[in-house]
Formats: structure tokens, sequence, C-alpha cells
């Protein structure tokens, strides 16, 4: 008797395809960060936020006023420090450390980034042609945020040592608390839920 579609054997999913994704996005912040390191962004950084702020409606002046006078005391300052964090956003992407607080931290700053420097994409001002790409950024954190509650903890990532390692640990890289699982892959998993849709037994690992 052939077996029903429910029967079927789960095809395995590959772990790899959402740690290619991560990956891919912190070579991406990488070569970001490496530019805000080159002196044509510390010697420009006033001078673009203070022309972003150029005709600005009237009800954002406020708003970009707050942002200058409170970094041209301090502009050196501010140029390591957003220097300083899309390294370690970089950083963090590529190792795969920290995941959910990484991607919830890094959508805030690019939603920063996104109100000042890019002036909010400037829609509302005439000869805008896109929104910006800041707030694209912040959408594929969040994309990857929700990513980790789909998938749960990933394979090929530093958070996935830790956190065998370290108790509390899954605050800091999961959404909501991992369950336990015998089996180490997710191709593992498929194949336990296949046996278990056959009727076989699913103790111990999947041979």
């Amino acid at each position: 008797m052939a077996p029903t579609p429910s029967q079927m054997p789960a095809r395995p999913l590959p772990a790899w395809p959402k740690d290619a994704l991560r990956i891919a996005f912190g070579l991406i912040w990488a070569i970001d960060a490496a530019l805000k390191w080159l002196p044509g962004f510390r010697s420009g950084y006033m001078s673009l936020l203070m022309s972003e702020a150029q005709g600005q409606p009237s009800w954002l002046r406020p708003w970009f006023n707050f942002w200058i006078t409170l970094q041209h005391p301090r502009a050196d300052l501010f140029i390591y420090l957003s220097a300083t964090i899309e390294t370690l956003i970089a950083a963090a992407l590529l190792l795969g450390f920290a995941r959910k607080l990484t991607y919830i931290s890094a959508a805030v700053f690019s939603v920063i980034v996104w109100a000042t420097a890019e002036r909010f994409g400037g829609p509302y001002a005439s000869g805008s042609t896109d929104i910006g790409t800041a707030i694209i950024y912040a959408l594929v954190f969040m994309g990857l945020l929700a990513l980790v509650a789909y998938a749960g903890p990933a394979r090929y990532s530093l958070d996935y040592w830790l956190e065998r390692r370290v108790s509390w640990w899954w605050r800091l890289a999961e959404v909501g608390r991992p369950r336990p699982l015998g089996p180490t892959s997710v191709g593992d998993v498929a194949a336990v839920t296949a046996r278990a849709a056959m009727g076989a037994p699913t103790t111990g690992s999947p041979s």
C-alpha cells in the first residue's frame, strides 16, 4: 500500500542558507565599516550632516538642529563611535554572536542613521528618488530576527557553541528559549519527524 502524503518522508532542510544570509549581510557591513575608517569620511562628516539639514521643512528643523548642536563640538567622538559601531555589527554578523541582541541593536542604529544622515530618505522633498538605504537595513535586521524565531539556533555561529557552555546565553541569541533536542542538525530533526509519521520509534539519533 502506497504511503499517503502525510506519511511521506520529510525532505531534510539544510541548515546553512540562513547562516549564509547572515554572513553575506555581515560582509556588506564590513565593507561599509571599512569605509567609515577612511579619512574621507572623517573630513566630510559634519559638512554632510549640515548639508542634509538644509532645505528641510520647518517641522523637521528642530530635529536636525538638535543633532548638529549635539555633535558639532565633539564631531571626532561621533565619527569614531559610528565607525566602531558598524565594525562591531559586521563582526557580530560574521561570527553569529549574540544574534538577537545584535539584530535589535543594529536595527535601532540603522533607523537613527536613516533619521539623521539620510534625513528620513527625504520623500517629502522635490527631486527625491528613494527613501534611503538605512531603513532597508533595519528591515533586513528585523527579517533576520524573525528567522531566528522561526528557525531556532544557528549551527554555523558562535552562539551555537556558547549556548552549550553558558546557561543564560540563549537570552542574547534566541527569540524564546530553544527546546533541547537530541538531533544535532536540521536534517536530523527532519528525519525524526519522518520516522514519527511512518510510526517508527523516534528515540536515539536517526541512522
